[in-house]
């Protein structure tokens, strides 16, 4: 079975991509096969994994369109493939406006090619618009990271609807597969009085792995590779390892 994970907070800088693209690498390193589908129009899952984006003759954007097949657009990175997504994907919801089952078109090109990976890993732009509603139907669960800043909270209640909605009109098998804490610095107080209210608020589907707020992990998109890649040794890529580990177990692999 493949699983499914999208990665979503309407709130940016939250850790979305880094954690797409760094739990990808985990998984990749454990033996997994896995698939990172870039839907955010910002692309920075496509160029922190090294793709330049302006060598793309089409992206996400023109599979969900049905511009362009699927198999066609993924691209192999250093240790697992990629489906790039660029700035285009931000005509996505006026391109499909008039589209029957719109909320469907991500699902469908994933069918074509899910038996060819254990794991497919979505990450979704900072809203909740038509694209991470794509996202939330081809999906059997949601990471959301979750920043241990204030304010962390906000918005969550929102991001919960969103995802009982899509569960009662197009994926009524979409669960929650847990909160990652994120940014996460032990010096402070406020780091770990919002990280205990997030654990209080939801108990076990908080991971027991939490990222810290390092250098390294910042460094390791702009040399196009992972952290578990750029420097393995660091916490950053351990932390990554952990959380695979997690992941993992979680799903029965």
């Amino acid at each position: 079975m493949t699983h499914i994970i999208t990665l979503a907070n309407q709130k940016g800088g939250v850790g979305k991509t880094t954690t797409s693209i760094n739990l990808g690498a985990g998984l990749a390193q454990a033996g997994q096969r896995v698939l990172l589908v870039d839907i955010d129009p910002q692309g920075n899952a496509t160029s922190g994994l090294g793709v330049d984006k302006s060598t793309l003759h089409s992206s996400t954007y023109d599979v969900l369109l049905g511009k362009s097949d699927i198999q066609k657009n993924i691209v192999a990175t250093d240790n697992f493939d990629l489906l790039p997504g660029t700035i285009e994907l931000s005509e996505v919801g006026i391109q499909l406006v008039n589209v029957e089952n719109r909320e469907f078109c991500l699902k469908e090109a994933l069918a074509k090619v899910d038996d060819q990976y254990d794991f497919i890993l979505i990450d979704n732009p900072p809203s909740l618009g038509l694209l991470t509603i794509n996202s939330f139907t081809a999906a059997n669960s949601v990471l959301i990271p979750v920043q241990t800043e204030f304010y962390a909270l906000e918005g969550l209640g929102q991001l919960i609807n969103t995802v009982e909605l899509v569960r009662q009109q197009f994926n009524p098998e979409l669960e929650i597969a847990g909160i990652l804490l994120t940014m996460y610095d032990g010096r402070t107080n406020l780091a770990k009085q919002v990280s205990q209210e997030v654990r209080d608020y939801f108990g076990d589907r908080v991971y027991k792995t939490v990222v810290p707020r390092t250098v390294r992990l910042s460094e390791a998109p702009s040399y196009g590779q992972s952290i578990i890649d750029f420097d393995p040794r660091s916490i950053g890529s351990r932390v990554y390892e952990e959380l695979s580990q997690e992941v993992l177990k979680q799903y029965g692999q």
